[in-house]
């Protein structure tokens, strides 16, 4: 069986190595390192797998087969509607950094789909599951955000001043989950709170960044920080932001002093 995996990047040759190692036949697509199509790549595919930064992915969503299961591996989406004409789309997310998988270390994810865990399961990667498509995707997106400002507030992982600011975030993202429409219980789950944490520490990209930005705000981001994308998209109104999301708001704020 082929699979296509579009993102040649850490996080998609990850995945791709556990379904090679499984035996399935598998094709990647990068628009940097690829020259092959995309239509050559995605044909006689039974499933697509999206491992492209979410700045990039809805340049190729249009060109993507409506009626084949597309399993969603990007973070950076705050809802589904990107994802409205598939007629089967999962979502796989969680506290997995690409060379940990690449080394096999135990990691545990979440999905929507019972056959991503058919799939990709291995005796070093297991999951826990929920239908709760729309929080997994913000859960995916929000602990980015959050893990930039863990940096800018230079929070040293494992002291008291940064499990209170995990306590305090967890609480937030639930309150989003809930003014969204999606399941707040879904941030209890490893795309929640374990991916929070394990992204509100090195080497995270966002914490990393928000650091530099403690010291520069006019900072520019050198490799992707999806954080930063997903802030954007907060800004420009594309969820609710109840009251109680304090340490959002003052990011929000804050952010207006950066160059990005």
């Amino acid at each position: 069986m082929k699979i296509a995996i579009l993102g040649a990047g850490a996080f998609g040759t990850a995945l791709g190595g556990i379904l090679a190692d499984k035996g399935y036949d598998i094709d990647y697509y990068d628009s940097k390192v690829e020259r092959e199509s995309l239509s050559k790549v995605l044909f006689d595919a039974k499933y697509t797998v999206l491992a492209v930064p979410s700045s990039a992915a809805p340049y190729l969503l249009p060109y993507l087969p409506k009626e084949k299961p597309l399993i969603i591996a990007t973070k950076g989406f705050l809802d589904s509607h990107n994802f409205t004409d598939f007629t089967d789309y999962m979502v796989l997310s969680g506290p997995g950094f690409a060379d940990d998988i690449k080394a096999k270390k135990e990691t545990h994810l979440t999905t929507t789909d019972e056959r991503v865990i058919d799939l990709f399961a291995t005796d070093y990667l297991t999951f826990d599951f929920t239908n709760d498509k729309n929080g997994v995707l913000m859960c995916g997106a929000l602990k980015n955000i959050y893990a930039i400002y863990a940096g800018y507030l230079n929070l040293t992982p494992g002291s008291v001043q940064h499990e209170k600011y995990l306590t305090e975030v967890a609480e937030e993202m639930q309150a989003l989950l809930l003014a969204n429409n999606a399941d707040p219980a879904t941030v209890s789950l490893a795309c929640g709170l374990g991916d929070l944490r394990l992204t509100c520490n090195f080497p995270s990209r966002n914490y990393e960044f928000g650091q530099i930005l403690r010291e520069n705000p006019k900072a520019r981001p050198q490799k992707t920080v999806e954080g930063l994308t997903a802030l954007l998209k907060i800004k420009r109104g594309e969820i609710r932001v109840p009251d109680t999301a304090l340490r959002l708001k003052e990011l929000i704020i804050l952010s207006d002093e950066w160059s990005f």
